[in-house]
């Protein structure tokens, strides 16, 4: 599986977004949402330093789970990441397209917070998977 998200990250230039996304989100804050193999693999292969990430989220997390470290990071539940406030959520899994119109829609719609992709797919590959949902 890690020769898998080597491979695809390699092939969506992952540390050339990373780099672009540094510099976008610079003195932002954020949340990470997706805490499976594919963001273990990302944060044990890149530097997520400089997102200024101040918790990770999961749909696993519960109430209980508020401020505990998972992966060095403080868990949120994803009930609660609007009350922390953030710049940007940044969802960390590979289909991330659901994922992000429903924190738009239903989550984020009266908010100033943002929500976009770790790692973004090339735009024809983006075009099949929406077309194929």
């Amino acid at each position: 599986m890690n020769e898998d998200f080597k491979t695809y990250l390699e092939k969506i230039k992952f540390e050339k977004y990373l780099n672009k996304l540094n510099k976008k989100l610079k003195n932002k804050t954020s949340v990470i949402y997706g805490t499976g193999s594919f963001f273990r693999y990302i944060i044990e292969n890149y530097d997520l330093s400089k997102l200024n990430v101040i918790g990770i989220s999961d749909m696993k997390f519960n109430d209980d789970d508020e401020g505990k470290s998972f992966l060095e990071y403080k868990m949120i539940p994803k009930n609660k990441i609007k009350e922390y406030k953030p710049d940007y959520v940044i969802v960390a899994t590979l289909k991330y397209i659901g994922i992000i119109e429903d924190f738009e829609i239903n989550h984020f719609d009266k908010t100033k917070i943002k929500v976009l992709p770790l790692a973004r797919i090339p735009l024809l590959d983006l075009i099949k998977e929406i077309w194929n949902n």
